[in-house]
């Protein structure tokens, strides 16, 4: 019974061993990078994908928050990611139609050249003795 013990305990650490390799960053950022590539919804987004440790960094400008969202779903499904970090900015919006928004218009100090208006004195009244 000691040989087939021991034969049985081999095999199962033999088997477990294979089943633990998990995969290297450069793996998974590949696999990221694919994930992204082969979702329908993602066609044509140009971010960049790294990882570090098992955890994917995301960054780039994306169009809107859908986009970055599922962006961060596609990452985390793939096997091996621990997390995923983002810097994705979201390109600002521009409603079709709608105007720019106007500048405040620049507000140019006077020259000091021009003379200010000259008050006319009023005779001062009884027992106020005369300016000079």
């Amino acid at each position: 019974m000691n040989l087939l013990s021991a034969f049985v305990v081999v095999t199962l650490l033999l088997g477990t061993a294979g089943c633990n390799k998990s995969p290297s960053d450069a793996m998974i950022t590949g696999r990221v990078k694919m994930a992204i590539a082969s979702d329908a919804g993602l066609q044509g987004t140009k971010v960049n994908v790294s990882t570090n440790e098992k955890v994917v960094h995301l960054s780039g400008t994306v169009k809107s928050r859908d986009e970055r969202a599922m962006l961060i779903a596609a990452a985390r499904k793939v096997d091996g990611v621990k997390a995923v970090k983002t810097n994705l900015v979201v390109a600002a919006e521009q409603k079709p139609g709608a105007a720019k928004p106007q500048q405040k218009p620049v507000v140019q100090a006077r020259a000091k050249s021009e003379p200010r208006a000259q008050l006319k004195a009023t005779p001062p009244g009884p027992g106020v003795p005369p300016e000079r």
